[in-house]
């Protein structure tokens, strides 16, 4: 059996530059990769299926059904594969998971049926997937550009603890295109933020929370109400800096020191909330 990580991401800047000729947006973006991790498992089979953990979890909605049929077509090949999940990145938060799943399974099928596929070939095939999807054969810390397809890999972070924060909302399908067909020109920065926040992490500057900066806030607190009830529950609570995840819902604070992480950890549970300690990896 052949096992392999997908981790999830977060967007420690998310700048929308404006709408492209093509209808997609020029997005500016730094991601990072944290140890909330999916795992999926390979084993040969006569055909593609797929088995996962997590309820609501349907293998014809997810791109790891799209991988899967992409790389068979591409390598023309006729076996399949039993693929199982062990999801633990939560539905539609925000965090990458759907897209990290499917480079997991890009690289797994890759391995398991011996391509032999190289590093430069697999960037195009993930770019068919999604837009996010590219980022995610990297991982670590990057400049993402364009419509999330141009990744440029940068010096990693120090080591940082975030506490995550799922509020508890209905899973809205087609979100992210929502978010982006909500943008208006007042939404629209010109990179700066996120050139700001790569020049300090190229020059070994020091990496600060304020840096952080998510246009979709400017819509997302308040399209999935979660401004009271969330946002500002965790700054009650001791959080500081609390941004989105992507396009949401999921919340997240970033900390230096695991024991303070562990007791805002804490303190959010004792609410009821479904929380989630990671580190950046």
């Amino acid at each position: 059996m052949l096992t392999v990580k997908a981790p999830a991401k977060l967007n420690l800047t998310l700048e929308v530059l404006g709408k492209r000729p093509d209808g997609f947006h020029e997005i500016r973006s730094v991601l990072q990769t944290i140890d909330l991790c999916d795992t999926l498992h390979f084993e040969g089979g006569e055909k593609i299926t797929f088995n996962c953990d997590m309820e609501g979890w349907l293998a014809k909605e997810s791109l790891v059904s799209r991988a899967a049929s992409l790389l068979q077509e591409v390598a023309r090949r006729s076996e399949g594969v039993s693929i199982k999940i062990e999801k633990r990145i939560p539905l539609m938060s925000g965090l990458g998971g759907d897209s990290s799943d499917a480079v997991a399974v890009l690289r797994g099928l890759n391995e398991l049926w011996g391509l032999g596929l190289s590093r430069e070939k697999l960037p195009g095939l993930a770019a068919q997937l999604g837009s996010d999807v590219s980022f995610f054969l990297h991982g670590g810390t990057a400049l993402v550009e364009g419509r999330g397809e141009k990744v440029s890999p940068l010096p990693s972070l120090p080591n940082m603890w975030v506490v995550l924060v799922v509020p508890d909302v209905p899973g809205k399908a087609g979100k992210t295109a929502r978010m982006y067909q909500s943008l208006t020109a007042p939404h629209y920065t010109d990179g700066k933020i996120t050139e700001k926040l790569v020049d300090v992490i190229k020059g070994g500057g020091e990496f600060n929370t304020s840096m952080l900066f998510n246009t979709f806030e400017n819509i997302a607190f308040d399209d999935f109400n979660i401004r009271h009830a969330y946002v500002e529950h965790l700054i009650k609570l001791g959080a500081t800096n609390v941004h989105i995840a992507g396009s949401g819902p999921t919340l997240f604070t970033m900390l230096e020191n695991k024991i303070l992480a562990e007791e805002l950890l804490a303190r959010c549970k004792n609410q009821g909330m479904e929380t989630y300690l990671a580190a950046t990896i």
